[in-house]
């Protein structure tokens, strides 16, 4: 009984020990390595398990804001072996010295001068190290680096030599443009074009084309030159201003202007007629019939080991799957079409990047009976078949982004169904016109100057805000984007410089480039708890391949994009339904399936309906489809179509994404 009982003492002793071991904290011991970065000072903390973010706050004498805000990524959890950067403050410089009785500064006590490590770099010379290349490194000109280092040749200098490189000042100010100029537009040269026929476009002699532009004798394409602008009074000949007006068809349209579509919903009811359809799209019938490959990857004594590798039957080439999903929404598209009373037939061609495989076809005559071109879609290819079909009228539809608009150029049978980044960016502008208190900070990472979307987008914006406030009245920073491996400088502190505390910040991400993007919004979502931060950007950040998507809820992001379907709507999930039926399987939000059905769908019940009207002017069709409502446009006389019709949506913080109302900004 006596042993019974000091069992049970024993346990009890246990149990009460018990929470003093697990909710015991892991004591941090603060780093004593220390390394400047930008010229600031930090301690490197190596984590171990048990530690967080508040126990290394507190043992560095920071708080948990601030650590966050050095090291982003603790935000999605603190790991063991993490680097962590502390800032080297006056709060935890005098902790530390009151430990270790340190009073009196080690260059003091060793005579060495003083560095000012708030306004120099202190930069080591490394192999292969330039004047110039220091120059562009540090952001500063070649002439600051050697009225600083007096006396020294830093060309000829040795390695490990240490020169004093004055420190980039950022500019926290506003920025403004140079006044609109009302008078000039900027044209942008496509092929074939030349001052005489860009002088006879806009209604002015070569000799005033000559004046604007001097020293210009030939035009190269894609560059910009200016346009001097007549009013003329006559009201046959509309005006042609740099503010949303470019010059005019026969028909009397402007041909740079985003027309709305009718104003109701297109009727697709009982329809009858054949239609030829031609799909012109990489699908790579060759490779994928393969099932067996040999595989030599295996290394084995040092030579390799040769296997043959048997595919399983429903293996498809990673490359061919896009296309094949746009086959997929194509042939759904038919079966409706034909439930309506149509007669459907589709023509595949395998057609891959070879232009040579598109010459032989349009001279084997197989698409000279074809009704509707869907592709192909690399732009040399395309252009070939686009300039092929105005010989034969038939309609060419590009179902892919492009890398620019230059194959719609003389080619009016050709349609464009993914809007060009200067489509959001348009659209951008007009959205600023609600936030005209804001503090707009404008990102980009064009560092050379040599982009002319740029300036032309910075244009935009305000000629946008000027339409409601005055010009002097606008708060504009442009930042221009480092990453963190290529710039000393911390981009995240000088974003911080280009934010107000007074105002909202609208910030407007000007690339398409994944890694800025991706920083930038981690940058912004750790700032965004000092800062009230409004984020706008192109579409490719919905398509990116993001593992952060949950900043993207957090700062409210908005974009426009060219698609946005309803999964409650009975043709969607009627869709769905088909699809799963025929395939065994649904559509992803970003298939191509979906731009089948709706290219397919459009133009067929367009051409069916409307007859050749409905090739010069898409706009008198406009029938209810899955994704998105195509609202066509020329880019400039005689050239081909581009969808103009963008959605504007918001990610919200209770993780959904909400389609927003912006027709009191596109019907402006």
């Amino acid at each position: 009984m006596v042993k019974r009982r000091n069992f049970y003492i024993l346990i009890y002793s246990a149990l009460l020990m018990l929470p003093l071991c697990t909710f015991s904290q892991v004591v941090v011991e603060r780093s004593k390595e220390k390394v400047v970065i930008s010229g600031k000072q930090y301690y490197i903390h190596l984590t171990k398990k048990g530690e967080t973010e508040f126990s290394i706050a507190r043992a560095y004498g920071i708080t948990v804001q601030e650590l966050e805000k050095e090291n982003p990524v603790i935000e999605k959890g603190l790991k063991a072996g993490q680097s962590l950067r502390i800032p080297f403050g006056e709060k935890n410089d005098k902790t530390i010295r009151t430990e270790k009785t340190e009073k009196v500064p080690v260059a003091v006590k060793t005579g060495k001068p003083v560095r000012d490590n708030v306004n120099f770099n202190y930069h080591k010379l490394a192999a292969g190290e330039t004047l110039f290349a220091l120059s562009k490194k540090y952001g500063v000109s070649e002439d600051e680096i050697i009225r600083n280092n007096p006396g020294k040749e830093i060309n000829k200098l040795p390695l490990g030599s240490e020169i004093i490189i004055p420190k980039r000042q950022f500019n926290s100010t506003e920025s403004k443009l140079p006044l609109p100029e009302t008078n000039i537009i900027q044209h942008k040269v496509i092929r074939g074009e030349n001052l005489y026929s860009i002088a006879e476009k806009y209604g002015i002699t070569v000799k005033e084309l000559r004046r604007e532009n001097k020293g210009l004798l030939f035009p190269r394409v894609d560059e910009y030159i200016r346009v001097p602008v007549q009013i003329v009074a006559d009201n046959a000949k509309q005006a042609v201003s740099k503010v949303d007006s470019v010059p005019v068809l026969k028909t009397g349209k402007p041909v740079n202007q985003t027309t709305e579509g009718p104003g109701e919903i297109t009727r697709v009811n009982s329809l009858k007629g054949s239609f030829n359809v031609a799909l012109l799209l990489p699908l790579n019938f060759e490779e994928n019939s393969v099932r067996a490959v040999i595989d030599s990857s295996t290394i084995v004594k040092g030579k390799p080991v040769i296997k043959v590798i048997s595919r399983p039957e429903e293996w498809i080439l990673p490359e061919s799957l896009d296309f094949l999903e746009l086959y997929e929404g194509a042939l759904i598209a038919a079966d409706t079409l034909r439930s309506l009373g149509l007669n459907i037939t589709i023509n595949v061609f395998d057609i891959k990047s070879d232009t040579m495989e598109v010459k032989r076809l349009i001279e084997s005559g197989s698409l000279k009976d074809m009704d509707l071109i869907i592709g192909p879609v690399y732009s040399s290819s395309l252009s070939i078949v686009a300039s092929y079909a105005n010989t034969i009228n038939v309609p060419v539809v590009s179902p892919v982004p492009l890398m620019s608009n230059a194959p719609l150029n003389n080619n009016p049978f050709l349609y464009k169904v993914n809007p060009s980044v200067e489509v959001a960016q348009d659209q951008i502008a007009r959205r600023l016109i609600n936030y005209t208190g804001n503090n707009f900070v404008f990102i980009h990472s064009d560092s050379l100057h040599v982009d002319p979307e740029i300036d032309l987008f910075k244009r935009k914006i305000f000629r946008s805000l000027t339409t409601k406030i005055p010009y002097e009245d606008i708060k504009f920073k442009e930042f221009i984007f480092y990453s963190r491996s290529a710039l000393v400088e911390d981009s995240i502190n000088r974003l911080e410089h280009a934010l107000s505390n007074q105002t909202g910040n609208f910030v407007i991400l000007a690339s398409e480039d994944p890694p800025m993007i991706s920083e930038c919004i981690a940058n912004l979502k750790t700032l965004s708890k000092d800062f009230d931060i409004h984020v706008m950007g192109y579409p490719v950040i919905r398509e990116l391949d993001n593992e952060d998507w949950k900043d993207y809820y957090d700062l409210g992001i908005e974009l426009y994009t060219p698609f946005w379907i309803n999964y409650n709507a009975s043709d969607v999930k009627n869709f769905n339904k088909s699809f799963r039926e025929k395939f065994l399987t649904e559509p992803a939000e970003g298939s191509f399936a979906w731009e089948g059905y709706d290219i397919l769908y459009y133009f067929l019940s367009g051409l069916t309906i409307h007859g050749k009207n409905f090739i010069s002017d898409p706009d008198i069709h406009n029938p209810d489809l899955l994704m998105t409502s195509f609202r066509f446009r020329r880019i400039n006389e005689g050239s081909g179509f581009e969808n103009q019709k963008l959605y504007l949506i918001k990610y919200t913080n209770d993780m959904d994404i909400k389609l927003i109302d912006d027709s009191s900004v596109t019907n402006r």
